[in-house]
């Protein structure tokens, strides 16, 4: 193969493809409590990837408390998986329990809540674009995307000792 190829073949297998980021395998479920992102009392996040090409993020949500972590829309769709725990949207009659799957359609108003009968929800979610804050009249109050995930774990890791571009880790 000429320097110009893209990959290089050993035993008949691809190596390496020019310009393609790593992978990245991570436990998600860290033993280290440092690696959680508090978002708010009692509302944690543990990033696995910020794709800032596309403005998507993979994390799992961790809430040790009852009550309404929040109001929101998207602009795009967000899928989720419970891993531990339940939670619920006020506007609609479903929970979603430990090993439910929750499609979220773009646009919609969700006020997500953890009941009272439950002290720790994780939940996996992969969301692109961002999460718009609301008020109850539906005005928006804040916003969280990737580039403002990634300054929040900078913050948080360098504070925790592990040194700010311990998030580059996940960065593609």
């Amino acid at each position: 193969m000429s320097e110009a190829s893209t990959h290089d073949v050993v035993f008949g297998k691809v190596t390496e493809s020019f310009g393609v980021q790593p992978e990245i395998a991570v436990a998600a479920m860290p033993d280290d409590e440092r690696l959680w992102v508090e978002q708010e009392n009692g509302v944690f996040f543990r990033p696995l990837l910020f794709n800032t090409v596309v403005g998507q993020w993979c994390n799992l949500l961790r809430v040790t408390r009852s009550g309404v972590v929040s109001r929101h829309r998207h602009p795009a769709a967000v899928f989720g998986y419970v891993i531990r725990g339940k939670w619920h949207y006020y506007e609609h009659d479903w929970v979603a329990e430990a090993g439910h799957f929750v499609f979220e359609p773009p646009g919609e108003i969700h006020t997500l809540a953890v009941p009272p009968d439950c002290e720790d929800m994780v939940t996996f979610f992969n969301i692109t674009g961002a999460m718009i804050y609301l008020d109850e009249e539906g005005h928006q109050i804040g916003y969280e995307d990737v580039w403002t995930k990634i300054e929040l774990c900078r913050a948080h890791y360098e504070k925790v000792g592990l040194g700010a571009d311990y998030v580059d880790q996940f960065i593609r």
